[in-house]
């Protein structure tokens, strides 16, 4: 894009719009919650009668500690307005955060990741990874309470062969 242009975007309605609809859904999760939100894609699609905004073309979204990569990433409101889900979809889409008292981040990837912002729940659907703290999970479908640091595998995965679960767990220090 021509530098020219970037001032008047930034000042359009639909695109501010578009980034306090990402903010929401982050800022639940980071820890530095005052961190601007950063977003690189190469297509913008916003339907505010919807809620939803549609980043795609190698995304890559950031604030503070917490980073989203798909293909694809929506970001969506409930019909109180409320930022309700983030869902990455790619081949390999990624989810990246620094939980506060960690040593490392928590890590995850899979075709299909649903955030879940109230219920502060991952989804990690198809060829799911998932790493903390040097522990390994995978599966077809691994869920991760972010507050109870609870995680829940399956091996089905909805139109797809069954993936086993694999997991590597490191010794208590």
């Amino acid at each position: 894009m021509h530098p020219s242009f970037r001032a008047p975007l930034l000042h359009h309605p639909l695109l501010r719009a578009a980034l306090l609809a990402l903010a929401m859904p982050l800022t639940a999760v980071a820890q530095n919650n005052q961190a601007p939100v950063e977003v690189e894609a190469d297509q913008l699609d916003l339907d505010q009668r919807a809620g939803t905004a549609v980043y795609t073309g190698n995304v890559d979204i950031r604030q503070g500690e917490m980073q989203i990569r798909g293909n694809r990433v929506e970001i969506q409101r409930n019909d109180a307005g409320e930022l309700s889900q983030a869902i990455a979809t790619g081949e390999r889409a990624y989810l990246r955060n620094q939980l506060e008292n960690e040593d490392g981040p928590m890590e995850g990837w899979a075709r299909r990741i649903v955030y879940h912002v109230g219920e502060r729940r991952v989804e990690l659907i198809d060829q799911a990874e998932l790493t903390q703290r040097g522990d390994r999970f995978r599966g077809g479908r691994l869920e991760y309470f972010i507050d109870r640091e609870v995680v829940q595998a399956r091996s089905e995965v909805s139109g797809s062969d069954n993936q086993r679960i694999r997991m590597t767990l490191q010794p208590a220090q």
